[in-house]
């Protein structure tokens, strides 16, 4: 009798159609510390060796991966030219990136740009200053809204019921000890966000880090992203947290103003949460 093979893996990729498939190997493609071995493609996505060793052949036959040594894989130059001319596109990143250079020199921490992604904030350009020590968020890097500063400051400016969507979603996922999962707190963290117009993350995306970040806003006042600021806790501490915060927040009103957001009294904004009870 022939010995079934990878049958868990198979009834996983029948749920899945091609598509699904090529984007969970783009994915973990681009993660970082690449080249990444096939084996270890497979066992981040959940397929098995032969589907993801197709759909990076066909991604490599039109530059998408390009085939290192010893049977990895890295991002290959047309993605990269993909994903360079996204990013140039609109005024965005044009006014974001002078933003994050001047924060980076005034305050000597790594500031960064993240967006919404779905439950996630995903980050997408960072100005990181010549330490020994190095943060560990870098661009393509994910984390979740409730967990992390970017994440909290576009919360604390969406919608309320946009956001009560996010903190009220079920077992929200704890990445430290310090992680805020129930909706009364974070409900009581977001007005507070809202009301000084920055969200601090202490400790609550990784032990030993804080970062202060704030929303940036179009036009129209809806959420594009979030910039900020992150640092070990003992230089991003009590006695600064606040002068810090300020200037983060000015930083993202700047962008925000630039983006045609009319410009807001540099003082606390009115909060979303008002009236609601934790």
């Amino acid at each position: 009798m022939a010995k079934e093979v990878n049958t868990r893996l198979v009834n996983q990729e029948l749920v899945k159609g091609p598509v699904d498939k090529a984007m969970d190997v783009l994915e973990a493609l681009v993660q970082p510390g690449g080249p990444h071995r096939l084996g270890d493609i497979a066992r981040r996505t959940g397929l098995t060796k032969p589907t993801v060793h197709r759909h990076l052949r066909t991604m490599a036959e039109h530059g998408f991966a390009e085939p290192s040594e010893g049977g990895s894989y890295r991002a290959g130059p047309r993605l990269l030219g993909l994903a360079a001319a996204a990013l140039n596109d609109g005024g965005v990143l044009q006014l974001i990136r002078p933003a994050l250079a001047d924060l980076r020199q005034r305050t000597g921490h790594l500031a960064f740009y993240a967006v919404r992604h779905a439950g996630d904030a995903v980050y997408l350009e960072q100005s990181e200053p010549a330490r020994e020590y190095r943060m560990g968020t870098q661009p393509g890097h994910a984390s979740p809204l409730h967990a992390c500063g970017v994440g909290l400051a576009m919360l604390s400016a969406l919608p309320p019921e946009e956001s009560a969507a996010v903190i009220q979603a079920p077992h929200l996922q704890a990445l430290t000890s310090q992680t805020l999962t129930e909706p009364a707190a974070l409900r009581t963290l977001l007005a507070a966000s809202a009301l000084r117009g920055y969200a601090l993350d202490d400790e609550y995306d990784e032990l030993d880090v804080r970062s202060v970040a704030a929303p940036v806003l179009d036009a129209e006042g809806r959420v594009l992203g979030a910039l900020g600021i992150s640092g070990p806790t003992f230089t991003l501490d009590d006695d600064n947290v606040e002068a810090l915060g300020a200037m983060v927040r000015a930083a993202a009103r700047t962008v925000s103003a630039g983006l045609g957001r009319r410009t807001l009294p540099l003082g606390p904004a009115s909060s979303p949460f008002e009236g609601e009870r934790p």
